[in-house]
Parts: structure tokens; sequence; C-alpha cells
């Protein structure tokens, strides 16, 4: 993670900021600030200056956002819309593994036509959220970044498949979670899923495999990173988007794109990830620093070294 800042490059998110409402085992509709481009910019604003591409309506405080100003995100594309902000209600089993949607009210965000000025077009690293595929595909073909990475969902692969594939054969990196690979891919081996997916399009995929840590192909490349040891598992919400904040982050920060550093981004995006499951909300990422990142890198690092092998 040593990039000094004048080889930072531009990384800008497409995606949405929005007011959650979770139930854990522990918590009862707990309300809080969510979104995947508000959990994607806390992470990635600790190591770049992430732009933020989304939309609020007129109930939203702003001041919630202040600490990712103070992280160095840009938010002056963020605009506000009449109409109520984005929503979002789901609740967790005991096991914590996976949510369960109660209420997705789009409000503003149904109507969300994200537009890049001339700067953010031609910007280094463009990131699309787990949006719609037709929003992505529109953002997309505005730009002419160098390098683009996409998130998607079940529900996209299931229901907007062929505008999903027109996608994925313009990025360079997709990010999606086990059980969507096998999805998309149609096979039940993660390696098989992995070289399927790369034949649509991106030649890095990144399959995020919740408590297993994370997988990725690139070109020919193969790299598994396990998770980040925590018994402190508060909620899980938001974890894969700060992962992506952290992969994303990592390559803009070195400002290039190889096996090496992709390794690194999955190390750093895990141990972010580690931060976000051990509070409520952003809570959990708002006490993120450099220092406990370099920390968890380090001994994520250190759990996965071996010597050399004698017989």
């Amino acid at each position: 993670m040593s990039a000094s800042d004048e080889h930072v490059s531009s990384l800008v998110v497409v995606g949405s900021i929005a007011l959650d409402t979770v139930s854990t085992p522990d918590a009862f509709e707990r309300k809080g600030l969510g979104g995947s481009a508000t959990y994607f910019s806390a992470a990635s604003g600790l190591l770049c200056h992430p732009q933020v591409i989304a939309v609020l309506g007129e109930d939203f405080d702003r001041s919630q956002l202040n600490f990712l100003v103070e992280r160095g995100v840009d938010l002056s594309s963020v605009t506000t819309h009449n109409g109520k902000t984005f929503q979002w209600q789901g609740t967790y089993g005991n096991d914590l593994g996976e949510a369960t949607t109660l209420r997705t009210d789009l409000n503003v965000f149904a109507d969300f036509k994200p537009s890049l000025n001339e700067t953010q077009k031609a910007c280094d690293f463009l990131f699309l959220a787990n949006i719609i595929p037709s929003l992505q595909l529109e953002v997309v073909e505005q730009s002419h970044a160098k390098f683009v990475a996409a998130d998607t969902m079940n529900l996209w692969i299931n229901t907007e498949r062929p505008t999903l594939l027109k996608v994925l054969a313009k990025i360079d990196l997709l990010v999606l979670n086990e059980a969507e690979a096998n999805l998309l891919s149609g096979k039940k081996n993660i390696i098989d899923s992995a070289h399927a997916i790369q034949k649509m399009g991106p030649r890095t995929i990144v399959i995020k495999r919740g408590v297993y840590g994370a997988f990725m192909l690139h070109e020919d490349h193969i790299f598994s990173c396990p998770a980040f040891p925590t018994t402190h598992v508060v909620d899980p919400t938001g974890c894969g988007d700060t992962f992506a904040g952290g992969l994303m982050g990592t390559l803009a920060r070195h400002g290039k794109v190889n096996d090496a550093i992709l390794r690194e981004g999955i190390v750093v995006g895990t141990a972010l990830a580690s931060h976000t499951i051990e509070g409520y909300s952003l809570d959990g990422l708002k006490k993120a620093t450099s220092e406990t990142l370099r920390a968890r890198y380090a001994a994520l690092e250190a759990m996965t070294r071996v010597g050399a092998f004698d017989m």
C-alpha cells in the first residue's frame, strides 16, 4: 500500500446514497445511512479522492455526508431532486449471512439519469455500482475511462440479462458474489464460473465469498484471500460495496492495473470490509483509518504467508 499522492489517479463511482432500515438479531429496525456509493466512497476515500455521482431527495440531511468530505470524497456531482431519498429495509437471520429485503422505495432514484461531465468522462477508473444495467450501460457509453469495473446482483441477472451482457462486453472487471457468479455463468464451480464470465467480456472476475473471503481470476492468474477473522459481527450491510471501494481505491492509488496490484486491492478491500461489519450503517467504517487498515492488511498477509516447501 505504498503509492505517493502524485500517482493517485481519478476514480468516479456511479451508484446510490440511501436511507436504510436494518433489523438484526440484536437490533430491530435500526435506521441509518446506506447506499452502494456511500460505502464505496467511504472505503476508497482512505486511498484516493473518489468522485460520486448520485441523487438525493429533499428529505436528506446532507450533514450526514460530512465525514465523506473530510475523507476527501468529491460530492459535487451528488444532486438533490424533488421527492424522497431512496430507501431500503432488510432483515438478517441469526447467522447474519444474507439480508432478506422487506421494502425497496426507489423514490428519486427511479428517475436517476447519471450524467458525466467532460472530466469524469475521461477519468482513469470508473466504477458502476449495483444499479440497473440499463443505467450502467448509459454511463459506460458516455465514458472513455481507462479502466471500468462494475457490480451486479441476482435480480439483474434474472430480469435484465441481455442488457447486462452488453455491459459486460464493455468493462474490464466484474465484482459479484458466488451465487451470482454461478447464476450468471450457469456453472456450479467457482473456477468454471469465473472462466465462463471472463468470456463475456471482463478479463478480471472478482467473486465475493462472504465468510470465506474473495476469489479472483485475472487473465489466467488465480488468487484467493480469506476473510479477516473477527468475532465482533454486528451488521454486514454494505460489506460488498466497501470491498469494491477498497479494491478500486487501491488501483487508483497506484494508477495502473496488474496482478500484484489487484491482489493488494483484494486484501485492502477485505480488511476494510471487516471494519464495516463491526458496526451498524457506516459506524464501523467511519472508525477505519490508514493505521487500522495497515494493521489489518499486515494481519491478513501474515495469516497467508508460508515458507518454502522442502521435502
